[in-house]
């Protein structure tokens, strides 16, 4: 009888703990085994623009986008200038993503016949798990060149007085998936100025955001704080407002603003448009990204 009973307690007791076995071996598996990972943060903005200004992004690498900004003329021109629909300021622009990091655009204004380009390098990207970083950071650098012709053509003109410089470092921080924010602070240089007494270095203090209404609209707003000086003093702060509206392919911003130029050294040092003025122009920007280079996980 016993060596019958032996054997059976031996064998109820192996089929009892085994589900105890297999639960702890499940527990060593959730506490021990995972490897910590890294989240970042995605469309911070939607696109490359707040509204005039630059934001964090960059187009991805590999990735060509084609942008049209277009400003019509101040709504407060009456009805002969159809509310300023006759007028026109326009930009043509190309951006090009040579890695994840780092992009690259030129442009052409109508605004005093300007060309210009910049150089974009993310350098910090916002994330949480095993790296915690609380902010993007974009290094934003830019050169435009005017081509008018020169209006006193009896002295001696330069090339390089038709030169300025744009820096300014984009910090931005996605809070939810509604709202995001982004501060500027911005250095201009110009070469040329129209009087001794004006500054050729102008500092400015940006601040912009996106919240999102919808899934597929957001508004956008942008102020930018220039440091009194003789720009300051001649000339206002740019403040603008718009919607985002994401169509696939396309991104369509439809805003207003009391700046006519659309490229960083016009709209910040030359904004001459008063809102209690109603010197508001109405504008757009659209932009059509291509992949010229397929990213690697889809290459043949």
């Amino acid at each position: 009888m016993k060596k019958i009973l032996l054997p059976g307690l031996i064998a109820l007791m192996l089929t009892f703990c085994n589900p105890f076995v297999t639960f702890g071996q499940d527990l060593m598996d959730v506490f021990g085994d995972e490897e910590p990972t890294t989240n970042y943060s995605y469309a911070t903005f939607k696109t490359t623009r707040v509204v005039s200004g630059h934001s964090v992004e960059n187009p991805a690498n590999g990735v060509l986008l084609f942008m049209i900004s277009h400003h019509f003329g101040k709504v407060n021109s009456g009805s002969y200038d159809f509310f300023g629909l006759d007028q026109a300021t326009i930009r043509l622009g190309l951006e090009y993503g040579i890695n994840d990091f780092l992009s690259v655009g030129v442009g052409r204004s109508t605004y005093q016949k300007t060309y210009d380009g910049f150089i974009k390098a993310k350098v910090l990207r916002q994330s949480s798990g095993e790296r915690n970083m609380p902010i993007t950071l974009t290094l934003f650098s830019a050169m435009d060149v005017f081509s008018l012709k020169w209006q006193n053509t009896e002295r001696k003109n330069y090339f390089t007085s038709r030169m300025a410089f744009v820096n300014q470092l984009l910090i931005a921080r996605k809070f939810n998936d509604n709202l995001s924010l982004q501060i500027s602070p911005t250095f201009i240089h110009k070469n040329m100025v129209p009087l001794a007494a004006d500054d050729n270095d102008t500092y400015a203090a940006g601040i912009s955001g996106r919240y999102k209404i919808t899934q597929r609209v957001s508004l956008n707003a942008e102020y930018f704080y220039v440091i009194p000086g003789s720009v300051a003093d001649n000339f206002e702060n740019p403040l603008s407002i718009g919607f985002d509206i994401e169509t696939g392919g396309h991104v369509f911003q439809l805003h207003f603003s009391n700046a006519q130029p659309m490229f960083e050294r016009a709209f910040l040092t030359e904004t001459k448009g008063k809102w209690s003025n109603g010197d508001i122009y109405f504008g757009f920007n659209i932009s059509r990204v291509f992949t010229l280079k397929k990213p690697a996980e889809f290459k043949d």
